[in-house]
C-alpha cells in the first residue's frame, strides 16, 4: 500500500515551501501519494493549524509541524510501507 502524505499549509508560506521541497525530494525515490490542503480554504483547518503550519500527516497521523526532518520522514515512511 502506498502511504498518503498530507501537507497542510497556505499560500506564501516559506516554511510550507521548505516542507514541500523535502517531501518532493523524498518522493523522488520513496513513492507516496501527496495531498496538499490550503488551510485558508477551510475554516476548521484554519483554526486548527494557523499557528502550526506547515503540518505534515502520514496516513492521517500528524508527523511533523513547522519543519520536516528528512531522515525521520524516510524512517516513518519505511515503517508504514512494511505494514
Amino acid at each position: 500500500m502506498i502511504p498518503q502524505v498530507t501537507l497542510y499549509g497556505r499560500p506564501e508560506c516559506h516554511l510550507c515551501d521548505d516542507a514541500r521541497a523535502v517531501l518532493q525530494r523524498v518522493r523522488a525515490d520513496t513513492p507516496f501519494e501527496l495531498r496538499e490542503r490550503d488551510i485558508e480554504a477551510d475554516d476548521d483547518l484554519f483554526r486548527r493549524y494557523l499557528e502550526r503550519i506547515p503540518v505534515v500527516a502520514i496516513d492521517g497521523e500528524e508527523a511533523f509541524e513547522l519543519f520536516v526532518d528528512e531522515a525521520e520522514l524516510r524512517r516513518r515512511l519505511a515503517i508504514v510501507r512494511r505494514r
